[in-house]
């Protein structure tokens, strides 16, 4: 049996809330278009890569604004997250262990278990 750790749920909560903003922020990004500023659509052909882009309109002030506040709020939870009190108790190769645990423990609905546990022999 794999190691198990009992996050704290302000942690589980902070990581949750991480992958909601960037899921949010990629969604975003994928509907606006390519270019914040209003710029002419262009070809390149001669390249090894063929290169179009349709002419953009560019964001507007309120996607501007959308996009930056979905990326500062990105780097707060990113900060809170990396910088939990938790990784203090996790040493080694544990903390990686532990860490890709947590990003994953929204799939798993993994929030408890024996933190630094080992096999249990089972």
């Amino acid at each position: 049996m794999a190691t198990t750790y009992d996050f704290p749920s302000d942690l589980l909560a902070g990581q949750e809330e991480l992958h909601q903003v960037r899921a949010e922020l990629s969604i975003l990004l994928k509907r606006l278009p390519w270019s914040v500023e209003p710029l002419d659509g262009f070809s390149d052909t001669g390249g090894w890569r063929k290169v179009e882009r349709p002419a953009s309109p560019g964001w507007t002030a309120d996607e501007q604004a959308e996009v930056e506040k979905l990326r500062r709020r990105e780097h707060e939870l990113a900060v809170f997250v990396s910088g939990h009190r938790f990784w203090a108790e996790v040493t080694g190769p544990d903390r990686v262990d532990a860490r890709t645990r947590l990003k994953h423990a929204h799939e798993d609905g993994e929030n408890s278990g024996d933190r630094g546990a080992g096999d249990s022999g089972e």
